[in-house]
């Protein structure tokens, strides 16, 4: 484990279905047609039209950012109308193999990126305490909720785009063998009953965010809400658990050999909605950590920001606009199964499906981005430390 996290620290989930460090990756061909439509031929013309004349934006993502690092037609189709009002082009790198953090850094002295999309609560301090981002409050943070906001970066170091909550996913398949529901679950009743434990598959926090942002949860649910130590409930249960390297593994886990999926996962309480779109209602329930009758969270949100260095600032600050407007806000539900950051902009029936994260207490609200990020590397040692005990 490294000893400078700015270096390798945090980590981008790579998920093959969706949301690798906040994403637009699951399930893009439903939604084509639809944003097609949105921009009625036009955009599509305008998009195939000659931009060799045009200024260039350079876009910084994770490499399945919208199915394939901003090439997929529903992107294209969503971007086109920007690019002719602003006459420019706006190109995506997705560096493989490393992170959108180390990228930034490595190219620090001369960065070749205008903008990045998809830092996250984890990410953003990161980038920020490098001095990577340059500050901005757009004026469309007004239909923003502030709460999000300030999760993401205190300053406006990157603007949220969408939000979500982590969950406990668990099938019907678990609920029929279990003979109960692990509706409304809580950390202490996974470690006082390790048949629930070893039915947990849990993402690795030393190779996935998803994992770091489970390690964090935790820890602020017991020493926020418990008041105990946070390391007592790993010790408890780090023998029984099942680690997955990445989301994509945990969530399509053959967990028995049998061909189904994992009787409970960390996932993401939206996972209902994408069920019930696929004709599959029930097939995935979420739950977030109950205690004393109250449900504690971790939000997760995804942020764009704009680079330290960037020659283009006036049109940086307009694409970070566009991104909380309707044509993007409107298309975030059904593609990235996540909660659109613009609170005026409704989500489908579909997602009275999830739980109501209405009803959740955001654990996040708890530290600060900048405490995120200077107290994980010590978590992680000290979850590596008990993860090793193991033997």
């Amino acid at each position: 484990m490294s000893s400078n996290p700015s270096a390798e620290r945090p980590i981008e989930r790579t998920s093959p279905r969706r949301r690798r460090a906040g994403g637009w990756v699951r399930t893009l061909g439903a939604v084509a047609a639809v944003l097609i439509v949105v921009v009625a031929g036009y955009a599509v013309v305008q998009y195939l039209g000659s931009r060799s004349s045009r200024t260039v934006l350079n876009v910084l993502s994770y490499d399945l950012f919208n199915g394939g690092c901003g090439t997929a037609p529903a992107l294209q189709a969503v971007l086109a109308p920007f690019e002719s009002a602003h006459d420019v082009e706006i190109d995506f790198t997705c560096p493989a193999g490393s992170t959108l953090v180390s990228t930034l850094l490595a190219e620090k002295s001369s960065p070749r990126a205008d903008l990045v999309i998809g830092l996250d609560e984890v990410t953003t301090p990161a980038a920020e305490a490098n001095g990577l981002l340059v500050p901005y409050l757009s004026p469309a943070l007004a239909h923003v909720d502030p709460n999000i906001t300030h999760e993401l970066s205190a300053d406006g170091g990157a603007t949220p785009y969408e939000w979500g909550y982590l969950g406990i996913d668990y099938n019907t398949s678990f609920v029929r063998a279990g003979g109960q529901t692990p509706a409304n679950l809580s950390f202490p009743a996974i470690s006082a009953n390790l048949s629930l434990a070893r039915n947990l598959v849990v993402e690795d926090p030393a190779t996935d965010i998803t994992g770091e942002e489970f390690l964090l949860w935790e820890i602020e649910f017991y020493e926020t809400v418990l008041h105990q130590d946070w390391q007592g409930w790993w010790q408890s249960v780090h023998a029984a658990l099942q680690y997955a390297p990445d989301w994509g593994t945990a969530f399509d886990a053959d967990f028995d050999g049998s061909g189904g999926p994992a009787p409970l996962v960390v996932s993401y309480t939206t996972d209902p909605a994408y069920a019930a779109s696929y004709n599959q209602s029930g097939q995935y329930n979420s739950t977030v950590s109950e205690w004393n009758g109250t449900l504690y969270g971790w939000q997760t949100v995804y942020g764009i920001g704009i680079v330290a260095g960037t020659q283009h600032l006036a049109l940086d600050q307009a694409l970070v606009d566009w991104f909380l407007g309707g044509t993007v806000q409107s298309a975030l539900p059904t593609n990235e199964w996540e909660y659109p950051a613009n609170r005026t902009i409704a989500v489908p029936p579909v997602f009275a499906a999830n739980p109501d994260p209405t009803n959740f207490v955001p654990l996040d609200d708890r530290t600060t981005p900048a405490e995120i990020y200077a107290n994980l590397p010590t978590y992680l040692d000290e979850w590596q430390t008990i993860e090793n005990s193991a033997g």
